[in-house]
């Protein structure tokens, strides 16, 4: 990728985030040529312009999206936390090309429901479909995305952790938060959960990228070995998905479980964060 992110070249941004819509929708591989047709460009520069951006050919990048990658990722990419933490990656820990520090709420501010917080919230483009963002001054709160839920239950949703909150829209006042998330850069994040989420939270971010891990190494980390189905309903409760990354959690056969904002999201993200290790 060129010092030009995706978010600061709007135009890129969204061929390539219809082309991977296109290469998710499809069940046989595409052509470089058909891609390149479907995005109206030539297949020279369309090649050229998606490996700049994922970091591997249209081809390649198929690969990632079959349904055995999750199974191959489980073989091959399988992390324990302990091995995780071992390395350094806690408390601040490396998210593809970016470095996330969090804060979180204290637990009689969240038993609250939000009461006395202001929210502030906008609709970005993301590498997987339309993204609402939410945070407060102390960083991203929630990040939903709309392609397989639609917009208007996405918003529903994410307010719905939160009822006694103030939501202001604001996506100017979040942008800079948002361009660190999906572009690289120095993201904040504000923890708004239960104590047993936000442990079960902090545990996925240790998880490097391009890597996996399972519901029961994460119940093993957090000193609950038996709380695996707790684990998943906590997982699945993630307000922050993409940065707080929930899609690295699969089940111990190698599939994929289940994904709050739909399975193909999930094989997307999988996707591209292997594209980028790969690289």
């Amino acid at each position: 990728m060129t010092d030009q992110t995706p978010l600061e070249s709007h135009y890129h941004y969204g061929v390539m985030r219809r082309a991977i819509e296109v290469i998710d929708a499809t069940d046989a591989p595409l052509t470089l040529e058909d891609l390149a047709r479907q995005m109206q460009m030539s297949p020279a520069h369309f090649q050229r312009l998606f490996s700049q951006w994922v970091g591997v050919s249209p081809k390649r990048y198929q690969q990632y999206l079959t349904l055995d990658h999750a199974k191959s990722l489980l073989r091959e990419q399988h992390t324990t936390l302990d091995t995780a933490q071992s390395v350094g990656l806690s408390g601040s820990s490396r998210l593809h090309d970016l470095f996330v520090h969090w804060e979180a709420m204290t637990p009689g501010d969240y038993a609250k429901g939000g009461a006395g917080l202001t929210i502030l919230w906008g609709w970005f483009e993301s590498p997987f479909g339309p993204a609402l963002v939410m945070g407060t001054e102390k960083g991203l709160c929630g990040i939903g995305f709309a392609a397989e839920t639609g917009a208007e239950p996405t918003m529903a949703d994410l307010k719905s952790r939160w009822p006694q909150a103030t939501f202001i829209e604001d996506p100017t006042a979040l942008k800079p938060m948002v361009d660190a998330a999906f572009g690289g850069g120095q993201a904040q994040l504000h923890l708004i959960g239960a104590p047993f989420q936000i442990k079960v939270w902090e545990a996925l971010l240790r998880i490097p990228s391009g890597t996996v891990t399972t519901y029961s190494d994460i119940a093993e980390a957090i000193g609950n070995p038996k709380a695996v189905r707790a684990v998943g309903t906590a997982v699945g409760r993630n307000p922050i998905s993409w940065l707080i990354p929930c899609h690295r959690a699969l089940r111990k056969s190698g599939g994929l479980g289940g994904y709050h904002w739909g399975l193909p999201v999930k094989r997307a993200m999988l996707a591209f964060e292997a594209a980028r290790a790969e690289t």
